[in-house]
């Protein structure tokens, strides 16, 4: 009964990411979906795959009834299928679960959904041929992208609606883009010079059963949160700075005595950043006790969301690497459970959505010191120098606290909902794709709320210690200069944000800025002057 694959497998290139069920890293999945990465399966994996489905096909000539494989699905459980019904039963599967709606998922999410599927196939639990990995592994080296709606799953079976879009491109259905276009899957595959599948017992149910769509947000979100984490702590020391802050409350013996790991690396990384501050050393006798919260607690409170987007990688490296399919085959017994439900993965998606919140809440606060003349030290009202006819940055801070505003409703658990589905068969569902979607949405608005106290601890450097009135970027000096970090920040974020000498569409400032943030290039900068930064 088993087959060679009836696609044309791509030869991967040298050096490609070899899966094979158990070491699969958050990174490759980064390299893979945002960087093109090649994929191959290992041998170890061929191995484990053929072998688990010699034991479906000894299942399937014994005639045993087994969930999936010779019976319907959900509360079509005790439904026998007979013999010359079971493909259909597969590509039906597929096609009736195909269910989403609203707008598709990235591209990036959609690459990082075909490894992830690909490397819990290749544990060799779920019972599939070579050609069903084989297949998903070809269509990310081709560059052919499944359209997957975002809209449909409630994270219990598996991410079922957008695993079943994801799959529907195999068999020559669905949607897919490919180079550059829009086509059926078939016409898709056949531009790929790929051959559909023909899905045959228990195939479609491996395909659609498990957490890949949560789990590859998760996988891209979770990165994306480390890095912002390191640059909340970069902006944090630039407004600091320019709000003629203290260094003190950063001191290590200060945090050992409450040694949250979070914390103790942002304490040290603001006391690395602020390191040799000529500005701080000009103010070190002016008579102030201690700062704004916003100021002197980034340590605490930048830390407590690191700690939970820690938590969320730990439980990533695992779920990455799992069987969550269902039923899953062993040498001796094929068991029926819940490795699919995504409660695991719903939890600590928001929880890391609340701690994302945080990053947001307290760069707002300190924009607002920054623009607002009764706390910022003596700097302009809303950092322009002619107020009244100009208003500088004053609604920059309005679109901050809107996006703040905005991530305390994304912020609501989605993990404590529960709908039945599947006539009360599935009575507990997790929505760990829901919590996962909006973690990411708050993720955006989180990086737009840092790019808008980016631009205005821009401007008030400029006041405290820039040589900027020439008007020429290339000029630009520094008459106080800030702490290293700061610096290497000011000099690369000033040579594509201007000096705000009046009034202008503050839109593009913010769009410049947040590029320059999503990019890597503000935090490649500071790092290759403080190493230390992590």
């Amino acid at each position: 009964m088993t087959e060679p694959s009836s696609h044309k497998t791509k030869r991967p290139k040298q050096g490609a990411l070899a899966i094979d069920g158990s070491t699969l890293r958050l990174e490759d999945v980064e390299d893979v979906a945002m960087r093109f990465s090649q994929v191959s399966l290992s041998e170890a994996a061929r191995g484990k795959v053929i072998e688990s489905r010699k034991r479906v096909e000894g299942l399937l000539d014994q005639r045993e009834l087994v969930y999936g494989i010779t019976t319907g699905f959900g509360n079509f459980k005790d439904v026998y299928i007979p013999v010359e019904e079971r493909l259909k039963l597969q590509k039906n599967l597929l096609l009736s679960h195909a269910a989403g709606v609203g707008k598709p998922f990235d591209q990036s999410v959609v690459r990082a959904m075909l490894l992830l599927r690909a490397n819990a196939l290749a544990k060799g639990y779920s019972g599939v041929r070579l050609a069903v990995v084989q297949g998903l592994i070809d269509l990310l080296n081709a560059r052919l992208h499944p359209n997957v709606p975002q809209q449909g799953s409630v994270g219990a079976s598996g991410d079922l609606a957008p695993l079943a879009h994801l799959a529907l491109v195999l068999i020559g259905e669905g949607e897919a883009e490919f180079g550059g276009k829009k086509l059926s899957g078939k016409e898709a595959l056949k531009a790929a010079g790929l051959k559909p599948l023909t899905l045959e017992a228990k195939e479609g149910l491996a395909l659609v059963n498990g957490t890949q769509a949560m789990a590859a947000l998760g996988c891209l979100i979770v990165l994306e949160a480390e890095r912002l984490c390191q640059l909340a702590d970069i902006i944090g020391a630039m407004s600091l700075e320019a709000l003629l802050g203290s260094a003190k409350a950063f001191a290590e013996e200060f945090h050992l005595l409450r040694p949250h790991p979070g914390q103790i690396a942002s304490a040290a990384n603001l006391r690395a950043l602020l390191a040799d501050s000529e500005l701080i050393k000009s103010h070190a006798d002016c008579g102030m006790v201690q700062d704004a919260y916003s100021l002197r607690c980034m340590p605490q409170v930048h830390g407590a969301t690191r700690q939970a987007v820690s938590h969320l990688r730990q439980i990533l490296e695992i779920e990455i690497n799992a069987a969550t399919d269902n039923p899953l085959i062993f040498d001796d017994a094929v068991l029926s459970g819940g490795n699919f439900h995504g409660q695991p993965l719903a939890i600590a998606m928001d929880y890391l959505a609340i701690a994302l919140s945080e990053l947001a809440n307290i760069s707002e606060r300190r924009t607002e010191r920054l623009l607002n003349p009764s706390l910022s030290n003596g700097l302009p009202a809303f950092l322009t120098e002619d107020g009244g006819l100009n208003s500088g940055l004053m609604v920059g801070q309005y679109t901050a606290a809107a996006l703040v505003s905005e991530n305390k409703s994304l912020a609501h658990p989605a993990s404590v909902d529960s709908i039945p589905t599947s006539a009360n068969q599935e009575d507990h569902v997790s929505m760990g794709t829901i919590a996962a979607r909006k973690a990411g949405m708050i993720l955006e608005n989180v990086r737009k709320v840092l790019a808008i106290e980016l631009i205005s601890a821009l401007q008030g450097l400029d006041f405290r210690v820039g040589n900027y009135k020439s008007g020429k970027q290339a000029e630009l000096e520094l008459e106080l200069a800030p702490g290293q970090g700061v610096k290497a920040a000011y000099f690369l974020a000033r040579k594509s944000i201007g000096h705000l000498f009046e009034d202008r569409e503050i839109h593009k400032d913010i769009d410049l800025a947040e590029s320059l943030l999503a990019s890597g290039k503000l935090l490649g900068e500071v790092k290759s002057v403080i190493s230390s930064i992590v």
